[in-house]
């Protein structure tokens, strides 16, 4: 498969933008624990890809858990953004993936003035119905104009980058949440629909870190 390149940030960066964001998310699908955004801000002193960054869905663990310090010295910034279970049920999962990422963008050191996110839909932007919550509004200023590109994890080295940084911290930290819910086992599945954690949802029920709103194979009196 090619390897990522910079060739869509380089345009943007052509077109008078001065920081691309580039935003992938992990853990959309997932039963249980965070949905997380990762970010990494491509300027004009990032000359060439990172060599190895791919998709992280495409790398071994090991591999992808060496890049994380390579990604962090080669872009131009990073950071890494959640939003918990319970605000997954309580605003939803779109509402929530814009929490995450808008708590990343917060936690840059600079500014960015363009977002390239992977994909065909603009999650990043707030809904523009009035009188809608938005629970990204506390900690969002106006947000950045957003370009979508779908496959954007594999063609662009930032986005890349970024799905590869949000990977590994939210598998990080379903292994610490796996310690104290053994019995769903987080640290290998990390919260996805596994037959051992369907499993378990039907014998035992959902704990406080599955997101109660989804439809989850329970059985009756397996609640807690």
């Amino acid at each position: 498969m090619t390897a990522p390149t910079l060739r869509v940030e380089k345009r943007l960066l052509r077109s008078g933008h001065r920081r691309v964001a580039c935003i992938d998310e992990v853990g959309r699908g997932a039963l249980g624990g965070p949905a997380t955004v990762g970010v990494v801000v491509i300027d004009a002193t990032v000359r060439r890809p990172l060599p190895g960054v791919r998709d992280s869905k495409l790398l071994r663990p090991a591999v992808r858990r060496d890049l994380v310090p390579r990604i962090e010295r080669w872009a131009a910034a990073s950071a890494v953004g959640h939003a918990g279970a319970a605000e997954v049920d309580e605003h939803g999962i779109v509402a929530a993936l814009r929490l995450a990422a808008q708590r990343a963008l917060a936690a840059l050191p600079i500014d960015v003035d363009v977002v390239l996110l992977d994909g065909s839909h603009d999650w990043l932007t707030p809904p523009a119905a009035a009188g809608l919550f938005d629970p990204a509004a506390a900690i969002a200023g106006p947000t950045p104009p957003v370009v979508t590109l779908v496959k954007a994890d594999l063609t662009c080295a930032g986005v890349a980058a970024a799905s590869v940084l949000a990977k590994c911290e939210r598998d990080t930290l379903m292994i610490e949440l796996a310690r104290r819910h053994p019995e769903y086992g987080w640290d290998e599945n990390k919260g996805y629909a596994s037959p051992s954690h369907l499993d378990a949802l039907r014998r035992i029920g959902p704990c406080d870190e599955h997101r109660r709103s989804w439809n989850l194979p329970v059985t009756v009196g397996s609640l807690r």
